[in-house]
């Protein structure tokens, strides 16, 4: 078999693995879905195999660190804060994987590069119904609550309403204005019991904001 097509054989791999992983990323509507996947992918495989032919004993290792380092830039412009939540952490380790797996397929490890593939579907299409059930058992979540200077006494009937509801705080951040006392808790729990403290707090009159 000649080079090129061999390297015409892993662009086609590099095509339906990024495909794969990137059809269940479209398929759950994430940032990065079916053609970013497969753009990555296929770039992480074609850089790799650019090294292999441009200098053999040097370029090797440093095209690959930067493969690394370029991908965990895209990764990170997919992270975001949603209130409390971070969102898109998923989306970010996937495009680090399919990197990874361009990478394997432009040095010609097509085994373990199938391999690695059917694991990361497994973790994609079967682990997140366990990972609901876990978020049904204990959930975190971060409150911020602003109240007047004049009722800073309030904070402890605020903490009390936390045990009251089974919460705990994790976290418990506090800063004072001339006019207002602004409260941050991270605290972990069930969702009911956070539904509870939520109900609790938006009939509490000395509490001018909340935000979680």
């Amino acid at each position: 078999m000649d080079i090129l097509t061999e390297n015409i054989i892993k662009l086609v791999m590099a095509i339906i693995v990024g495909g794969v992983i990137g059809a269940e990323r479209e398929f759950r509507d994430k940032a990065a879905g079916f053609r970013t996947i497969i753009l990555i992918t296929v770039g992480s495989a074609l850089f790799t195999i650019f090294s292999m032919t441009m200098d053999p004993d040097n370029s090797r290792s440093r095209v690959a660190a930067n493969i690394v380092t370029g991908n965990g830039f895209l990764g990170a412009g997919a992270i975001i804060r949603e209130g409390g939540h971070i969102a898109g952490l998923t989306t970010a380790a996937t495009i680090w994987l399919s990197a990874a797996l361009g990478m394997g397929i432009g040095a010609g490890d097509l085994n373990l590069v199938a391999i690695a593939t059917a694991l990361a579907l497994v973790g994609l299409l079967i682990f997140p119904p366990v990972e609901s059930w876990i978020d049904r058992i204990c959930e975190s979540r971060t409150y911020k609550v602003l109240i007047a200077t004049k009722n800073i006494k309030h904070t402890d009937s605020i903490h009390g309403a936390l045990e009251g509801c089974s919460l705990r705080a994790l976290e418990h951040h506090q800063t004072k204005s001339e006019k207002s006392i602004t409260l941050i808790w991270r605290v972990s729990g069930s969702p009911k019991s956070h539904d509870k403290f939520v109900q609790l707090l938006l009939k509490d009159k000395d509490i001018l904001e909340l935000d979680y």
